[in-house]
């Protein structure tokens, strides 16, 4: 399971195209989860502890990144644009919204496992069944959440937002990445 940490193929000034570049990261680290959960029944080997372990890395410290782009950069200043394709788009983004929080929770618990099965080598079977039925539901989530971001979000985002707009957003996310 190796993993590549920090690809992106879009620039802080096209923050949409940024903000699909940690779509296809979030997706490479679910599957990473996913492949973990299969073999979480027997001991880690290093190429499994390695990829979680940075697979929970990046969803304890660069995902909530991400949504914060989101949530408090992008959303609010999507919610100001006065257009039929926008309003219907944002029909949507309670929903997006609530599976922010949906997955944060979900996170929590794969990370107190994933952690304790890095820990001691060995889950109880609940916990395994656990670990696995929380990874199945935020695959579930994210399949459907990326799909109205990148095909339905982001372009109208593009499209619409002006340039400023767009910097501003770019600024906001740059900056939450230095601290």
């Amino acid at each position: 399971m190796p993993v590549q940490i920090g690809a992106k193929s879009h620039p802080f000034s096209d923050p949409t195209g940024l903000l699909t570049d940690c779509h296809r990261r979030i997706e490479m680290f679910m599957r990473t989860l996913q492949q973990a959960g299969d073999v979480i029944h027997q001991p880690p080997t290093d190429d499994v502890r390695s990829s979680l372990e940075a697979a929970l890395r990046y969803f304890e410290h660069a995902a909530p990144k991400h949504t914060a782009d989101e949530e408090a950069s992008l959303f609010p200043r999507m919610r100001q644009i006065d257009n039929p394709q926008v309003r219907s788009a944002f029909e949507q983004l309670d929903d997006l919204e609530a599976d922010h929080r949906t997955a944060a929770s979900l996170h929590a618990e794969v990370d107190i496992l994933g952690r304790r099965y890095l820990a001691e080598g060995t889950l109880s079977e609940t916990d395994i069944r656990q670990f696995r039925q929380d990874v199945a539901q935020l695959l579930s989530i994210y399949e459907r959440h990326i799909k109205v971001e990148d095909d339905v979000v982001f372009p109208l985002a593009a499209t619409l937002l002006p340039d400023e707009q767009k910097s501003a957003i770019a600024a906001e996310m740059a900056s939450r990445r230095q601290s």
